[in-house]
């Protein structure tokens, strides 16, 4: 009798961030062009396949608090994961993962996972979501089609489906308000789910906060990306803001949140870019 063949996964995110073991806390994935902006793959989308793996060794099922430092630029193709657990309790585990390609070291994770169903205690969030119009009454974006500001096509936009809220794409179109922001509501669009394990990817979905604030914006590549999950989002839309208030001697920082369809805020988020001079 013939082997099954393992089916493939139904949505994008999940085939292109899927990784298999190799061997020795090593498992392998395959970088897609898919998830890029011109040449570059998305950071958060790295960090996804990173994190696949470290998921795959913890015995813990949702991340609580992922960090990242991205040492050089990874490129399309295979990479390697060698993932190290750390510490192992009841509530929490740990890992460092180490992405390697081209016998290069890429990208440096630490990850502790829990389990959100099995948390409770006292709540208390001063934050708001941010007011946004009905997706429908949102801006839609143009799926990847017009260059953005620093001409560069992102091919990631054709995998979502993102309502920005008016106002804050102008610079799509060189318009700039110097307020820093831009936000809407996000999901994937083939119709998958966003869940827990979307949400480090979707705090690095939407275009850099900080092409608000600059006329000549060129490649953001990012440093140091920090998420912190919250909760499991309700299903249906997430809305999403992100702001960068200090742009110092070409370094920024973004932060980021996440709020599900009821309301509830489930990631938040820090990173430290660099922003490069167009053509560098």
């Amino acid at each position: 009798m013939d082997a099954a063949v393992p089916a493939q996964p139904a949505y994008d995110f999940d085939a292109d961030t899927a990784v298999e073991p190799a061997g020795d806390g090593v498992w392998r994935g395959q970088i897609s062009p898919r998830w890029s902006i011109g040449p570059y793959p998305n950071g958060g989308y790295v960090l996804a396949v990173g994190l696949a793996a470290v998921r795959a060794t913890l015995p813990h099922p949702h991340p609580f608090a992922v960090s990242a430092h991205f040492l050089r630029p990874t490129s399309h193709g295979p990479v390697d994961i060698a993932v190290e657990p750390v510490r192992s309790g009841r509530g929490h585990s740990t890992a460092e993962g180490r992405m390697v390609q081209a016998g290069r070291e890429r990208a440096r994770f630490l990850a502790t996972y829990g389990d959100l169903a099995a948390v409770s205690g006292p709540t208390a969030v001063t934050a708001s979501p941010p007011p946004l119009p009905p997706p429908e009454d949102c801006l839609t974006d143009d799926a990847g089609t017009q260059p953005m500001p620093n001409g560069l096509i992102a091919e990631i936009r054709r995998r979502m489906d993102i309502r920005f809220a008016p106002g804050t794409v102008d610079f799509l179109r060189g318009v700039r308000h110097g307020r820093g922001g831009i936000g809407g509501w996000v999901a994937f669009a083939d119709g998958r789910p966003v869940d827990v394990d979307a949400l480090p990817f979707l705090c690095d979905a939407m275009p850099p906060a900080v092409f608000d604030l600059v006329d000549q914006p060129g490649w953001v590549p990012t440093l140091e990306y920090t998420v912190h999950v919250r909760g499991v989002p309700a299903p249906g839309w997430v809305r999403a803001w992100f702001t960068t208030r200090a742009l110092v001697d070409g370094y920024l920082e973004e932060d980021g949140e996440i709020w599900d369809s009821q309301g509830r805020l489930v990631a938040m988020s820090r990173q430290l870019a660099r922003l490069n001079p167009p053509g560098s």
